[in-house]
């Protein structure tokens, strides 16, 4: 069975904003429109075919998008480097709808998560696109230390951020992702992996170069 863990990528959709020098938000969106309509086309094929050429323009962390470890260290591996077996791996999902202080919980020693995707599920996907989106529970520092030592390879949340963005070391982002863990941001649905052994995917293109890009991220998932 495959589920689908992606928000749609529309135009007009919501990214993340951006405080410039001067203290004015920037709030950042996907463009989607026609570069050539079918109507413009058409002509070129003597009105036998017709096509339409869509042009899109976005920043990278939008929608529900990978982190490469480039995104934070210079000099390490970006989205063109990751290799199949990167963005296609066992998974755990972890519910974490009831952790009141973003901290360790009693579970996680208990879970063998080495070389596997690690999907934290705090539910935050029910607020996409409204005000509570933007306050957002987020990884603290033991559940970061305990993925390392533990030896996950990717990291997802169904959060607008695995960091607290008022804490400017950014320490999810930047401690596993020095330690060549990627991470997924923005995923949905966790909760149909319930009770469920689960393959994820989140498969970018191949772009030379890129710190971060959307994926199509589901998973093939079966009874546990």
């Amino acid at each position: 069975m495959l589920i689908d863990l992606s928000h749609e990528f529309y135009d007009g959709m919501p990214g993340f904003k951006y405080k410039n020098d001067d203290g004015v938000v920037t709030a950042f969106n996907v463009s989607i429109k026609p570069f050539l309509t079918h109507a413009q086309t058409r002509p070129r094929y003597q009105g036998k075919a017709e096509f339409e050429i869509t042009e899109f323009h976005f920043h990278a962390s939008m929608g529900t998008y990978l982190d490469a470890p480039y995104h934070r260290w210079q000099g390490m591996r970006a989205i063109g480097d990751l290799k199949l077996d990167d963005v296609i791996l066992e998974g755990v999902r972890i519910d974490a709808r009831e952790a009141l202080e973003r901290t360790a919980w009693d579970v996680l020693p208990k879970l063998d998560v080495r070389g596997k995707a690690v999907l934290f599920n705090f539910g935050w996907d029910q607020f996409w696109d409204k005000p509570q989106y933007e306050a957002y529970p987020f990884i603290a520092r033991e559940v970061i230390d305990w993925l390392i030592e533990s030896g996950a390879k990717l990291v997802g949340v169904d959060t607008l951020n695995i960091d607290d963005t008022r804490d400017p070391e950014r320490p999810a982002h930047s401690r596993l992702l020095q330690n060549d863990i990627l991470i997924v941001e923005n995923l949905r649905n966790l909760a149909a992996l319930r009770g469920k052994q689960f393959r994820f995917f989140a498969v970018p293109l191949r772009a030379r170069g890129a710190a971060a890009l959307p994926v199509r991220a589901f998973a093939e998932a079966r009874a546990a």
